[in-house]
């Protein structure tokens, strides 16, 4: 099961307002939260721990190089978070929300972590019950947290593309592009290819493997 969708290329684009988001290159992390329970479970794009002692072991076991997320995460995003979920207007109606992190350094590299380095988690996403929070929402109502970095808000064109991928933003990987809301919400990813040259360097033939 993969708790967040792959993210399309650019041809997932539409024409119309969006907002281009600098990508982290880190590890995809999602937390789980109940409004009885609060929050209970957590995990990578396709695994799920419970968020008690044994099962943050169980999580550390299986994954040593992500030894600080579960602290990162408490110490900055647990009780804000909580207290927006029973608080905010819009998401008192949903009893189970899910919310995805990035976690990497300054040094990390197509999801590889550089031991030693600073660490952090930053905030890209927000399942409410069936749907992920519009763009707008999004930076709107949880702005005020480590949430990825706006390099771009307007109409998506092909000159968006080419200026992503020709380095214009100062991104180091690339932007995640969303659109729309709600059943129209959508979402494509470009990398640069300053970046695309780093991937051929470190993995020869299986570049493809980290591209788009």
């Amino acid at each position: 099961m993969l708790h967040y969708p792959k993210i399309k290329d650019s041809s997932a684009a539409q024409l119309g307002p969006c907002i281009a988001f600098d990508k982290i290159d880190g590890t995809n992390l999602h937390w789980d939260w109940d409004r009885d329970f609060g929050w209970h479970a957590f995990g990578t794009r396709r695994d799920l721990f419970d968020l008690g002692e044994k099962g943050v072991a169980a999580f550390h076991a299986a994954h040593p190089g992500l030894a600080e997320c579960v602290g990162l995460f408490r110490a900055h995003f647990a009780d804000a978070l909580d207290t927006l979920f029973r608080e905010r207007e819009a998401f008192v109606p949903h009893n189970e929300m899910k919310v995805f992190t990035e976690y990497a350094g300054p040094n990390s590299f197509a999801g590889q972590h550089k031991p030693g380095d600073a660490m952090e988690l930053v905030l890209f996403d927000v399942l409410a019950g069936a749907g992920l929070v519009s763009p707008g929402d999004f930076v709107r109502i949880f702005g005020h947290l480590r949430i990825p970095r706006i390099v771009y808000e307007g109409k998506f064109s092909g000159k968006l593309t080419e200026d992503v991928r020709q380095g214009k933003y100062g991104v180091r990987e690339g932007v995640v592009i969303k659109g729309g809301e709600g059943d129209s919400l959508w979402m494509c990813k470009i990398k640069t290819l300053e970046y695309l040259d780093r991937l051929k360097r470190a993995f020869g033939e299986r570049w493809v493997d980290f591209w788009e």
